[in-house]
């Protein structure tokens, strides 16, 4: 603070005074009598005692402000700190969308004030919006729920998984992050603010929890402080039926904001209504978790992810073999291609090392300044969707000639045709924080589909490159084959998503599990052929391409059972999604009925005022 800035502080200390000092001088006259000036040391004491205080303030604030400063800025030199961490990451965003806001908007006008305040609004529309915080929020209860984390251990930094009774560590990252009870509050507040209280409960419990122990200490960033935390848990208690849990956290609350009256008039109604149903008060809250979108199928997906795609017994079955493949092409024939076949029904197979590293980088680096939120077809219009969580980017192979080397070896590998109009461009997709696309087909399943009326026919197959690695999470689950993929940096996923009838696979019905701990984020890139002279796929033009798999032959024709379940296609930058198809990008999703989870919540015992 310089000079002038503390000058305009210290007067505008003293105008507090200005009035009882205009008093004095018109009471008295001081300089025209010795008694005066001595009665004006008493009113200069009042001041020293008022400017003794402000300076005690403002050593604490700045004190404060250089714990901030400090914390924000050990973590931009620690180079190993990775932003790749979901809980770093989601604070990285609340940071720039809240905690600078409260930090720059908290100080004095001044000097030094208003250069930060001008500096601020400068960069202000370049910083995330609140959207983006309420995103992050909903990405961190994500990957609590597909990974079953304690919210207790994210708040921590640890990712456990609990299971009943048995915690299990999934991933220990090199360097450990907490969060704050201003941190647990806003992750528990987005979902309060959506009649969640599912995922709000244990997050405002944390919140809560982090309060009690840090009572009495300001912190200039926060937004929320103990009472916002115990507001909003116990009403959240009252929306699910626990009425003691409610009237408890209402009374702690009155204990540090006893003029409260509206939390008194509060814990009256929940005494009288504990008092007309005394059973009431032991009755634990039974809530079912919620499920939006309505997956049929989330059981079974969830625990796909949960076993980050290890399926050892695999390896027990001789027609799942590895090879050298060269698909009889000469361009394969000095450098042919590793062959791990995945899964026979549907047909899966993975291709090692289909790209290099410099490659990968090449693809990332021609997408990045094109990536936008990615999107699903719903009628005429493509929109963004919870469901769907990442960026994509649309390449053309005249962009580069890496892009054209690469299209050249996938269609010397399937035999297929990946030029336009027989195809879509790349598609190259990075996923956020918990980036993730539930179960969903890559081909149409309705005949009403977009798809067809731009007579551009259905997808044949896909074949997706993952374009980094992950450290945890970001498997590619095939849901009704009950198996999972794990990401292979560099490696190449393909299977047919079309029986030789021209009908849709619906064992090919697959999801992008949400991304735990990403490296680069970059994971797939994509392509889809079309054909434009038919709206849809003719058995003999099939019957023309190089099919890879021996069971597509064999399989039953008959119509089955789709269960229409979910959405288009894409990744994140864990894989290069290449769907090689007759299409464009399109969604098809059916809405069903699930169980759902269930969470049973007990209150602790009543607490004492900190």
């Amino acid at each position: 603070m310089g000079p002038a800035a503390r000058l305009a502080a210290l007067l505008a200390v003293l105008a507090l005074q200005a009035g009882d000092l205009a008093g004095v001088a018109t009471r008295g006259d001081t300089f025209s009598a010795l008694t005066s000036v001595a009665r004006a040391l008493a009113p200069e004491r009042r001041l020293l005692g008022l400017l003794r205080r402000y300076l005690r303030g403002e050593e604490a604030r700045l004190r404060d402000l250089t714990r901030f400063y400090d914390k924000v800025l050990s973590l931009h030199e620690d180079s190993a700190t990775p932003v790749s961490n979901p809980l770093l990451a989601f604070t990285l965003i609340k940071r720039l969308q809240s905690d600078w806001k409260n930090v720059v908007h908290s100080l004095e006008a001044s000097e030094n004030i208003r250069a930060l305040k001008d500096g601020y609004e400068k960069v202000e529309q370049d910083l995330p919006a609140f959207e983006d915080l309420e995103g992050a929020a909903r990405a961190l209860m994500r990957l609590q729920d597909v990974y079953m984390l304690s919210v207790k251990g994210l708040a921590r930094g640890v990712f456990q998984r609990v299971t009943g009774c048995a915690v299990t560590d999934l991933y220990s990252p090199r360097r450990l992050f907490s969060l704050t009870g201003d941190d647990c509050f806003q992750v528990g507040k987005v979902a309060y603010d959506m009649g969640d209280y599912y995922h709000a409960i244990p997050w405002l419990e944390e919140a809560v929890s982090l309060f009690r122990g840090s009572y009495g200490e300001w912190k200039t960033e926060d937004e929320a402080s103990l009472e916002d935390a115990l507001d909003h848990l116990a009403f959240a208690y009252f929306q699910v039926g626990n009425i003691s849990c409610a009237l408890s956290l209402s009374r702690e609350f009155l204990l540090y904001s006893p003029d409260n009256k509206r939390m008194a008039r509060n814990v009256l109604k929940y005494e009288k209504l504990l008092a007309e149903s005394p059973n009431q008060a032991v009755a634990e809250a039974v809530i079912q978790r919620p499920n939006v979108p309505h997956l049929q199928t989330r059981d079974t997906y969830e625990e796909l992810c949960q076993t980050l795609g290890s399926q050892p017994t695999h390896y027990q079955i001789p027609s799942l073999y590895c090879s050298y493949e060269t698909s009889s092409s000469p361009y394969l024939l000095l450098q042919p291609v590793r062959k791990e076949v995945i899964h026979l029904e549907p047909y899966v197979v993975l291709y090692h090392d289909f790209v290099s590293d410099t490659e990968a980088q090449k693809i990332r680096g021609l997408a990045e300044p094109w990536l936008q939120r990615s999107v699903v077809a719903s009628g005429e219009k493509q929109l963004p969707v919870e469901y769907r969580i990442s960026k994509s980017a649309w390449l053309k192979d005249t962009v580069d000639p890496v892009l054209v080397t690469l299209d050249h070896r996938i269609a010397s590998l399937t035999g297929l045709d990946v030029q336009p109009p027989y195809a879509e461009y790349l598609q190259v997709v990075n996923y956020g924080i918990g980036g993730h696309y539930e179960p969903h087909f890559d081909h149409a399943t309705s005949p009403t589909s977009p798809l067809y009326r731009m007579n551009s026919g259905n997808r044949v197959a896909t074949f997706m490159i993952y374009l980094s690695s992950v450290e945890a999470g970001g498997a590619t689950a095939f849901i009704y084959g009950n198996f999972s993929v794990p990401v292979v940096k560099n490696a190449a996923l393909f299977w047919w998503n079309l029986h030789r009838s021209g009908e849709g696979d619906g064992d090919t019905l697959h999801a992008g599990c949400p991304v735990l701990w990403p490296t680069s984020g970059y994971t797939s890139m994509d392509r889809n052929s079309a054909d434009l002279a038919a709206q849809a796929l003719k058995t003999k033009m099939l019957a023309e391409r190089s099919w890879k798999s021996p069971l597509a032959f064999q399989r039953s024709q008959k119509p089955k059972a789709m269960v229409r379940e979910e959405k288009g296609e894409q990744s994140f930058w864990r894989r290069v999604f290449v769907s090689i198809a007759y299409s464009l990008q399109m969604e098809d999703k059916e809405v069903v009925s699930s169980r759902g989870h269930l969470r049973t919540y007990s209150c602790s015992s009543s607490h004492e005022s900190q």
